[in-house]
This record gives structure tokens, C-alpha cells and sequence, in this order.
């Protein structure tokens, strides 16, 4: 047991957790005084607590580390002789080794410590750039700005300059494809109008000899109307001549039948009173 932590037993895994005051805790684990460690440690040994070979330090179980193998991919972004503890090691000794923990057991405790903090430092390099470095890839960026403006002028003066001469060379054969375009327009109305009046002519002619014929077709009409009707007069006066002949004729005939017809009854009373007398 351990002054000042409480110890977990579980098969050949000790688990040590501080029981003094957290405030306390955290004042000599601030980083320059300035950053406390504001997470819960507690501490593993596998093996005997006195000659550890296996160290466990885990912040609120978030991480683990191991002494001797670390799964950490280190970064060396800024050297590692420009970096420095932000911490007193010695001083941690001291209070580790006061509060019951051997010399070996603080040292490989704070030796975990100084290792998670390269590690955080490690990745905060990864996401941070030193003021020099941010310099330098300003002035490359700068560089590089300077290299595309004058390509940029270089493509203005030549390729633009190749540009504007194939503008002006299309813009040339534009105008003289626009200037035959409207010359065959002109003879394409030209010649339209040519034979839409020499259409015109031909059915005005067309329509003249229709109507003289017309004309004719009429006149001779009228004359054969005409000579009809004198034929029909001619005609209805004959009929009209004969029947009136037919009349005088029927007339006569009449006359003569009733004369007849009254000898006929006067002869047939003679005859019967001639019979009649013969008999009485």
C-alpha cells in the first residue's frame, strides 16, 4: 500500500488512485504553472510495485501508455532539442516519493508524464506551424504568386496576343461571309421578284384570255338564245295558226255531224210512222 493512494488487486495488476486532494494533485502536474491537468490519473504496475516493468497511466481513460513500448507515431516537427518540459521532474520525484512511492516507481511515473507530454505537444504540432515556419511558406506562397502573375503577363502578351489575331482573323472572314450572304440574298430577291412578276403577267394574260373567251362563250350564247326564241315564236305560231284551223275545222265538222245526225232522226220518224201507219 502506498501513502496517499488507494490500491485495486486484481490478478498481477496493482491499480493505484490518489486519494489526497485533487487541487493539490493538479497543482504539481501543471504544465509551467499555468495549464493544469484537469483529468483524473490513476496509476497501473504489472508485477511486483517495487520493480515495475510495466507502467499504465491513464487520464480519465482516455489514453494508455506502456514504459517501454508506446503505440505513438512520433512527429518531429520541431526538434527535439528545442523542446523542454513544462514541468519540475525532480520536484514530482520528491512528492511522489514523499507520498509512499519508491524512487524507481516515481521515476518511471514521471517518466510516463514527461512521455504524454511530448506526445501532446507532438500532436499539437501536428495541427500548428512555428511563426519562421509560416513565414517561410508565406514567402513561398508569395513566390509562387509572383511565378503565375508573370506567366500570366507572358500568356497576355503571346497566347492573348494569338487570340486576338484569330479574333480579328474570324472576325474578317465573318464580315465576308455576312457580305456574300447578303449579295446572294439580294440576287435570290432579285431573281424572286423577277418571277413573281412574270408570274403575275402570265396569269393576267391568263385571266384576259379567260374572260375574252368568256365574252365570246357569252355573246354566241345570246344569239343562239335569241334565234331560239324566234324559232319557238315562229313555232307557237304555227301551232297556234293550226290549232285555230283545227278549230274552224271541228266547227264545220260539228255542223255537218248535227246535221246529219238530225236526218238521221227525222228519217227514223218518218220510217216509224210509216211502219206505224202500215200496221194500224
Amino acid at each position: 500500500m502506498i501513502d496517499g493512494w488507494s490500491q485495486h488487486q486484481a490478478e498481477d495488476v496493482s491499480c493505484y488512485f490518489p486519494s489526497f486532494q485533487p487541487s493539490h494533485w493538479f497543482q504539481h502536474f501543471s504544465l509551467g504553472g499555468a495549464h493544469p491537468l484537469a483529468f483524473p490519473i490513476f496509476i497501473c504496475f504489472r508485477g511486483d510495485p517495487s520493480t515495475p516493468h510495466h507502467v499504465w497511466l491513464f487520464p480519465g481513460f482516455a489514453a494508455t501508455f506502456i514504459r517501454k513500448s508506446y503505440d505513438v507515431r512520433r512527429v518531429d516537427i520541431t526538434p527535439l532539442e528545442q523542446r523542454k518540459v513544462t514541468f519540475d521532474t525532480h520536484a514530482l520525484v520528491q512528492d511522489l516519493e514523499a507520498h509512499g512511492f519508491g524512487k524507481e516507481q516515481a521515476q518511471t511515473i514521471v517518466s510516463a508524464l514527461i512521455t504524454l507530454s511530448s506526445v501532446s505537444l507532438d500532436t499539437v504540432y501536428k495541427d500548428m506551424v512555428t511563426q519562421a515556419q509560416q513565414e517561410i511558406t508565406l514567402q513561398q506562397i508569395m513566390a509562387h504568386l509572383d511565378s503565375i502573375r508573370k506567366d500570366m503577363v507572358i500568356l497576355e502578351k503571346s497566347e492573348f496576343a494569338n487570340l486576338r489575331a484569330e479574333n480579328e482573323k474570324m472576325k474578317i472572314e465573318l464580315d465576308q461571309v455576312k457580305q456574300h450572304l447578303m449579295t446572294e440574298t439580294s440576287k435570290i430577291r432579285a431573281d424572286s421578284k423577277l418571277d413573281i412578276n412574270l408570274e403575275r403577267s402570265r396569269v393576267t394574260d391568263m385571266f384576259t384570255d379567260q374572260e375574252r373567251k368568256l365574252m365570246e362563250a357569252t355573246t354566241e350564247f345570246h344569239k343562239k338564245d335569241a334565234n331560239t326564241n324566234s324559232i319557238i315564236s315562229e313555232i307557237s305560231n304555227k301551232i297556234d295558226t293550226e290549232i285555230a284551223s283545227l278549230k274552224t275545222l271541228m266547227e264545220s265538222n260539228k255542223l255537218d255531224t248535227i246535221r246529219y245526225l238530225a236526218a238521221s232522226v227525222f228519217t227514223c220518224l218518218a220510217i216509224a210512222l210509216g211502219f206505224y201507219r202500215f200496221w194500224k
